[in-house]
């Protein structure tokens, strides 16, 4: 028998970076309704950081970043990254990947907007 297990809108078809991507628009839905402004955020999913030296000050092997931001500039939108595989290597399931993905989520928006990870969710923290 050849063909797909599943038909492409049951779970089991999407892949592993779906998955995640799918995590994070969850997680960017759930703050979107107290703060409608992040509709003007563009939220991005990346394999890993660059090495380039653009935005890697700051880390190192012992501390490979889980997300980061790039501010707006002219004629484009300011941007939220996470970083998939640094998020999965440190997760082992479903729930606690989202968790991770919240919370790497929570504190990008926190550090664009100015704000602390607490007052852009309240529940910062308690997952």
């Amino acid at each position: 028998m050849r063909g797909p297990i599943a038909p492409p809108q049951v779970p089991l078809a999407a892949s592993r970076a779906e998955v995640f991507a799918d995590l994070v628009q969850d997680s960017v839905e759930r703050l979107e309704r107290r703060w409608p402004q992040l509709a003007d955020i563009d939220f991005l999913v990346l394999e890993v950081p660059r090495l380039d030296g653009r935005g890697t000050e700051g880390w190192s092997d012992e501390a490979v970043p889980l997300g980061g931001i790039i501010p707006a500039r002219e004629g484009r939108r300011a941007r939220v990254v996470v970083y998939r595989r640094p998020v999965e290597i440190r997760t082992k399931g479903r729930d606690e990947r989202a968790a991770l993905v919240h919370e790497v989520v929570v504190e990008q928006v926190a550090e664009l907007l100015g704000l602390t990870p607490e007052t852009v969710d309240p529940r910062y923290g308690e997952d």
